[in-house]
């Protein structure tokens, strides 16, 4: 399932998902830092889109910042309801990660909307078409969100990205319709945001309208999001454990510093189902990540914990916002 990369599509794929510079030729400035060309570069990049190494390149949005609500959703799903409920959950526009894993609660799905009501609306239309329960784990802390995925095969790759603002930013009507546009997949070519120029906008105020929301907290970055699968890490799990009220955040800071830890989230906890601290983990190999939630199981002392295997990936599409 890995696909073999030369050495400087490695370096690429790393540099990608840190973030592009925000100029005109991004891509060339890149190539420098890594002591290649522009042209190079981007022969390089585009077979690694078309081999689907790299997904797409595009805004990371901080969703929280703009209003938008989200939960995780776990439900218990029969053998005979299974295909009916995926292919349901798979159509809705609002959900952009889907799994199914190794556990008595099988299906696992992000959701998002304007509001917590529209959630559970959309949750009890599911309930009610199919007679199943879907349980709704919002977030009440989030400790880490930084999915990137060392192609260099080095023991860290990078710092913990600072997590986003929550803090509702406002934006004026170029930078919400500039916003619309970057949610889309940029294309592989020497100046890839000449695209959102036009009506009066030129190539610098562009480029000042997307720091500008990166500054303000709307986006993250503007980066590749790679399938982690090809670069080799095969084995995926989420990890959920019962900490403490009082030791929840020291317990969550020290299970983010894993660099085998994509996501970190206090969540609500329902009932029968106490845990509150959730982990995505990714690695090479299920031995390693044993090895790790052994470590962190030990010396933070938490006893109740589970592993949910992902089992198969059933939907991973990132949900475009219109803001204009």
């Amino acid at each position: 399932m890995s696909v073999h990369l030369r050495k400087l599509q490695k370096q690429l794929c790393n540099a990608l998902q840190n973030g592009l510079p925000i100029c005109q030729k991004p891509y060339a400035a890149s190539a420098e830092f890594l002591g290649s060309d522009e042209k190079t570069a981007l022969q390089e990049i585009r077979q690694l889109k078309q081999a689907g190494v790299i997904r797409r390149i595009c805004a990371l949005i901080n969703s929280r910042a703009l209003g938008i609500k989200s939960t995780l959703v776990a439900a218990h799903i029969p053998a005979g309801n299974l295909q009916q409920v995926i292919k349901a959950v798979n159509s809705l526009e609002n959900v952009s990660h889907n799994y199914l894993r190794e556990h008595y609660y099988n299906l696992w799905f992000t959701l998002q909307d304007k509001s917590r009501e529209q959630i559970e609306v959309t949750l009890s239309n599911l309930s009610g078409r199919f007679g199943i329960d879907f349980y709704s784990l919002p977030a009440r802390r989030i400790f880490k969100l930084d999915a990137r995925f060392d192609a260099e095969g080095k023991e860290q790759f990078g710092d913990i990205e600072q997590i986003p603002n929550s803090k509702i930013v406002e934006l004026n009507i170029t930078e919400r319709q500039i916003l619309s546009k970057l949610q889309d997949d940029l294309d592989v070519i020497s100046e890839p945001f000449n695209f959102l120029c036009g009506e009066g906008l030129k190539k610098q105020e562009v480029l000042l309208i997307i720091q500008r929301l990166i500054d303000k907290g709307a986006v993250r970055r503007i980066a590749a999001v790679v399938d982690h699968r090809k670069l080799g890490f095969i084995a995926n799990v989420l990890f959920v454990s019962e900490v403490q009220q009082n030791k929840i955040i020291e317990a969550g800071k020290a299970l983010s510093h894993f660099g085998m830890v994509s996501h970190c989230y206090e969540r609500e906890t329902i009932k029968n189902w106490p845990y509150n601290l959730y982990a995505m983990m990714h690695g090479k190999n299920m031995d390693e990540i044993q090895r790790m939630i052994k470590k962190f199981t030990e010396s933070e002392g938490i006893n109740s914990f589970e592993l949910l295997p992902t089992e198969a990936e059933l939907k991973k599409q990132h949900v475009k916002h219109r803001f204009n």
